[in-house]
């Protein structure tokens, strides 16, 4: 018996999603799109989906959140996390809240139905021969203390010792989706 092929998207940029949305419908999923958590948990009262599709930084909320409640309501689904700056420390919470994949955006379609059918680890992944850069270093160190402190500018930049102004304005350079 083939496996449904139901989607919830969980993503806060309209564009992208409406996209996304209409390229898996192509591909013969059934797909619901949100905005966040609380529409999600709504969702879920009519809809079961088998794969969801959760951006990282939604509009006020942390994706991880959202992971962490999809997987609590169903421990079976297969959730890839879309991210415009993936880190290390978001990628292995991600993985350790239960989400099977963490893609950095861009990604496309084939890109996430690949990660939905990749669940297992690969030990013979190449290993990068050049070592991480201090700028990279710093934005993984400024990515995870935001996600420590959902997001709060503020308070980021408190706890790395930096004015939230500079902090700011390193962000907008480089923005987090």
């Amino acid at each position: 018996m083939p496996v449904e092929r139901k989607l919830i998207i969980v993503e806060d940029d309209e564009k992208f999603a409406a996209t996304l949305k209409k390229s898996f419908e192509r591909r013969g999923y059934q797909v619901v799109h949100v905005h966040g958590l609380d529409e999600a948990l709504a969702a879920l009262e009519t809809f079961t989906p088998r794969y969801a599709v959760v951006d990282l930084k939604l509009a006020g909320e942390s994706g991880l959140t959202c992971v962490q409640a999809l997987i609590a309501r169903d421990p079976e689904m297969l959730i890839v996390v879309l991210t415009g700056f993936a880190s290390i420390a978001t990628a292995v919470e991600a993985i350790k809240l239960g989400a099977c994949h963490y893609l950095a955006k861009p990604s496309n379609t084939d890109d996430i139905e690949a990660a939905f059918d990749k669940r297992e680890g690969d030990a013979g992944a190449v290993i990068g021969e050049r070592a991480t850069s201090i700028k990279n270093l710093e934005w993984e160190r400024i990515h995870q203390t935001l996600v420590e402190t959902d997001f709060n500018i503020s308070e980021t930049a408190r706890r790395l010792g930096m004015h939230r102004r500079t902090l700011a304005r390193k962000l907008e350079k480089r923005r987090i989706s």
